[in-house]
C-alpha cells in the first residue's frame, strides 16, 4: 500500500493525503452479494432527529461479507481485491471450488490466485481461518469471534491485528489491538494474518466537504454554545468551559463508561491503555 499528497492546486488539496488505491484490482462488485443501503439523517421512526451530525454523504451501496468463515474443508481462490465504502479495509471476492462466491475481509499480502481455506487442520497461511486451539503461540489474527459461531467482532478494521499469547484446554489468551488482554473460549474462529490498508491512518482530510461525502455534518463545540444548550458553554470571551465534559454532563477524556457489574470482566485479565 502507498499514499501519496497532492500538489496543492486548489485550497482544498494543499493538505490532502490520499491512497492510492495501488491494490485494488476491480471497480465493480459482485452483483449476487450486494444490496441497497437506507440512511436514516440521524432521524428516528417519527421523523424527529434523535442523533446529531448525521446526514448527507454519497449513497452507498452495502457488500454482504462472510464474517463467519463457516465453509470448513472447501478450498476458494481470490479473484479481485475491492474497496467498500462501509468499512476501512478492502474486501476480496472468493470463488469456491463447488461454484459459491462470497466476500471477506482483506488480509495484508493477498494476491489474485491465491488459495484460501477454513476449518481444522489446515495450513497456517494468510487468509486461512481456523479455530483459537490450532492456531501457533505467538501468530498475528483478526477477524476473531467473541462467541463460537457468532461471527467475526474483533480486529477488522484497516490495518488491526491481535496477537495470541497463552492457551489451554478451554481458553485462549489474546492481545487486542487496544492494548487489553482478554481470553476467549478456544472453539471461537479467527484468520490468520493483518487486515489490509494499514495506511488508512495515515490519511488526511483536506476538507471540509471530504467530511460531507462521508455523511458527517458540521460539529458545534460545547464551548461555543450558549449555558442552555451544553454544560460547557457560556462564559465572557473565550472561556475554557470547565470540566470536558459531553451535553448531558457525563465527563469525557479518560472517563470509564463500562458498567461494572459486566458478567464478561472476569475474562479481562489486563485492562487498555488509559
Amino acid at each position: 500500500m502507498s499514499i501519496k499528497r497532492l500538489k496543492p492546486i486548489t485550497p482544498g488539496q494543499r493538505f490532502r493525503i490520499v491512497n492510492c488505491f495501488d491494490q485494488l484490482t476491480t471497480y465493480n462488485s459482485e452483483k449476487t452479494l450486494v444490496k441497497g443501503k437506507c440512511k436514516s439523517g440521524g432521524r428516528n421512526n417519527v421523523g424527529r432527529m434523535t442523533m446529531r451530525y448525521f446526514g448527507g454523504g454519497h449513497k452507498r451501496r452495502y457488500r454482504i461479507i462472510d464474517f463467519k468463515r463457516r465453509k470448513f474443508g472447501i478450498p476458494a481462490i481470490i479473484k479481485s481485491i475491492e474497496y467498500d465504502p462501509n468499512r476501512s479495509s478492502f474486501i476480496s471476492l472468493l470463488h469456491y471450488k463447488d461454484g459459491e462466491k462470497r466476500y471477506i475481509v482483506t488480509m495484508e499480502g493477498f494476491k489474485i490466485g491465491q488459495e484460501v481455506i477454513s476449518g481444522k487442520n489446515i495450513p497456517f497461511d494468510i487468509g486461512n481461518s481456523t479455530f483459537l486451539s490450532d492456531i501457533p503461540l505467538g501468530t498475528n489474527i483478526s477477524c476473531i469471534e467473541m462467541k463460537p459461531g457468532q461471527g467475526a467482532k474483533i480486529a477488522r478494521s484497516a490495518g488491526s491485528f491481535a496477537q495470541l499469547f497463552a492457551k489451554d484446554e478451554k481458553y485462549a489468551t489474546i492481545k487486542f489491538p487496544s492494548g487489553e488482554i482478554r481470553m476467549i473460549i478456544v472453539t471461537c474462529m479467527a484468520t490468520i494474518g493483518i487486515v489490509s490498508n494499514p495506511d488508512h491512518q495515515l490519511e488526511t482530510y483536506g476538507k471540509a466537504g471530504k467530511k460531507r461525502h462521508l455523511g458527517r455534518r458540521p460539529r458545534t463545540r460545547g464551548v461555543a454554545m450558549n449555558p442552555v444548550d451544553h454544560p460547557m458553554g457560556g462564559g465572557e470571551g473565550k472561556a475554557s468551559g470547565g470540566i470536558p465534559r459531553d451535553r448531558k454532563g457525563k465527563p469525557s477524556k479518560g472517563f470509564r463508561t463500562r458498567s461494572k457489574k459486566r458478567h464478561s470482566d472476569k475474562y479481562i485479565l489486563q485492562r487498555r491503555k488509559k
